[in-house]
């Protein structure tokens, strides 16, 4: 059965269509209206089911929209999930660090598993092996961290860090010593707190992904998975979930 999965991010605003488990076509937007939602659907046809997850507002028209021509879910604190939640703020958790738990639960049924998303955030999100989602750490992104640079500091300027290039150690310019910083003190956090989760937890199967994750699947020491759209797919088994069960 095919599915329609909206995901809208402070940045990315993605849009996705599943038949059951497996992505068949994504596309990504800076912006999202209802034009966009109807041009997808006419290139991506055949969807019964829709869910959406949002960080931002956006227009009714599009939520009336999708309740007159899908099953459709909008993601809340009151979705029904395969998962359980033991966060104590569940009313701040964001809706994608709940989709990326489902779907690394369901990838590694069993196990305990963190999620390690790389994007604007850098996100790391536990849940164990009774599919308890207990929940992890914020951090700045990539992008966040250099950007703070120039903005909180009076002549540091802002560098692109590009596809992500090997970085030295010691800077010897002003602009490698600010990718020398941001890249490297990354990697040695994400390194770091998937290496403190281990410790804990042997068994723990640890799983990136986000816009930034080809960085770090290429550079990390730790044992890792890569799985670049963890959150459209536990979105799509939230909405799975949701449809059997009505």
């Amino acid at each position: 059965m095919k599915s329609l999965v909206i995901d809208l991010g402070n940045t990315n605003k993605k849009l996705a269509l599943f038949d059951d488990d497996n992505l068949i076509s994504v596309e990504q937007y800076s912006c999202f209206d209802l034009e966009i939602l109807k041009g997808f659907i006419s290139r991506n046809p055949g969807a019964g089911s829709c869910i959406l997850s949002s960080v931002i507002s956006y227009p009714d028209p599009i939520r009336e929209f999708l309740s007159e021509n899908f099953f459709f879910v909008e993601m809340n604190e009151l979705t029904p999930l395969p998962v359980t939640i033991r966060y104590q703020t569940w009313n701040s958790l964001g809706s994608d660090r709940i989709a990326a738990a489902v779907a690394g639960s369901a990838r590694f049924p069993g196990h305990d598993v963190l999620i390690i998303n790389a994007g604007t955030c850098i996100t790391y999100d536990f849940i164990n092996k009774e599919k308890e989602y207990l929940g992890g750490g914020i951090s700045p992104g990539i992008g966040m961290r250099f950007r703070a640079l120039h903005t909180f500091t009076g002549k540091l300027p802002l560098i692109s860090c590009g596809d992500y290039p090997d970085s030295e150690l010691t800077g010897d310019t002003t602009d490698g010593s600010i990718r020398s910083g941001v890249l490297n003190g990354t990697l040695a956090e994400v390194e770091g707190i998937g290496a403190r989760y281990r410790e804990r937890w042997p068994d723990l199967k640890i799983i990136v992904s986000g816009g930034d994750h080809k960085y770090f699947v290429k550079r990390l020491k730790i044992s890792i998975f890569a799985h670049p759209n963890i959150v459209l797919s536990g979105l799509q088994q939230i909405l799975s979930f949701n449809v059997h069960k009505a």
